[in-house]
């Protein structure tokens, strides 16, 4: 470990709070990027599960980006100095609603640091703890992992794909296109160029095409529940991570394996080949 890498966890504590809202707009451009025939939200009705994504999305000024088209490091999250930065995964909890036209208060901490050696080199994965709160009180709490990793070695093969974790008893198979990347983007003002700029992702990243936003397919995994099941599940808690990137104009395909006694499931996405790029536990009251 080097002593750059061990200075980044003096960040573990370090907090922020901020201010959005649920609005009519921001709903019903999700839904239309999604492709559903909603009526037009209004004022008090419920956010769908796992819609809270495209709440608070990291604003930084231009002239304050990286060259990955993220915000600059070493505000907020620490300054990692390795050059690829992913979404790992995500675990979460749910007390209460949120609802069309709430303010909403997101109270930040980092709570871990950890530095690792993967098969590609150095990685270090930072854990922040997020409360989403209202006027009515706590609405979840989550954590969410991001890894930073060094360029693979040149040669270095690819992780062998991982086999679904059940079997689908549910399933929907969608093709994102790049009109549907770049809305996916806009909407949650993300400017990683891996979404949208194909040079970059395949001269720079090394990527063979644009990659799929991963909350796109974690949304789309929400989306299944929500329409399969015979109601609408009520989420006591979800976890899921990130294994395996997905691709622009290749087909992925959400299933869900529901729990004999309905208070579970297992939820995943597998790619055009049928591996494993998604994979997660729900719990339902």
């Amino acid at each position: 470990m080097t002593p750059d890498l061990e200075s980044l966890k003096e960040w573990i504590g370090r907090r922020e709070s901020s201010l959005d809202h649920v609005t009519i707009p921001l709903v019903h451009r999700l839904a239309a990027t999604l492709d559903r025939d909603d009526p037009m939200p209004k004022t008090g009705d419920v956010l769908p599960y796992g819609w809270h994504l495209m709440l608070f999305p990291r604003v930084a000024r231009h002239s304050q980006l990286g060259a990955d088209g993220h915000p600059a490091r070493g505000d907020f999250l620490p300054a990692v100095p390795l050059p690829r930065r992913m979404f790992a995964g995500r675990r979460v909890a749910f007390f209460d609603d949120l609802r069309v036209n709430d303010e909403v208060r997101r109270d930040a901490t980092i709570k871990d640091v950890v530095i690792k050696q993967g098969r590609g080199g150095q990685m270090v994965f930072v854990t922040i703890k997020v409360d989403l709160s209202t006027d009515r009180g706590l609405a979840l709490t989550e954590e969410h992992d991001v890894v930073y990793r060094a360029e693979p070695a040149a040669g270095t093969p690819p992780a062998p794909p991982q086999p679904a974790p059940g079997n689908a008893v549910w399933q929907h198979t969608v093709t994102p296109d790049s009109v549907m990347l770049f809305r996916m983007s806009a909407l949650c003002f993300n400017g990683h160029r891996i979404h949208v700029d194909h040079p970059y992702v395949t001269k720079v990243e090394g990527y063979p095409d644009l990659v799929v936003p991963g909350g796109l397919h974690t949304i789309l995994m929400f989306e299944l529940a929500r329409t399969r099941a015979a109601a609408p599940p009520r989420y006591k808690s979800i976890a899921w991570r990130n294994v395996r990137p997905l691709f622009v104009n290749r087909p992925l395909t959400v299933c869900g394996e529901p729990a004999a006694d309905g208070k579970s499931a297992k939820l995943w996405v597998v790619d055009n080949e049928g591996a494993l790029s998604l994979s997660a536990t729900a719990e339902w009251l």
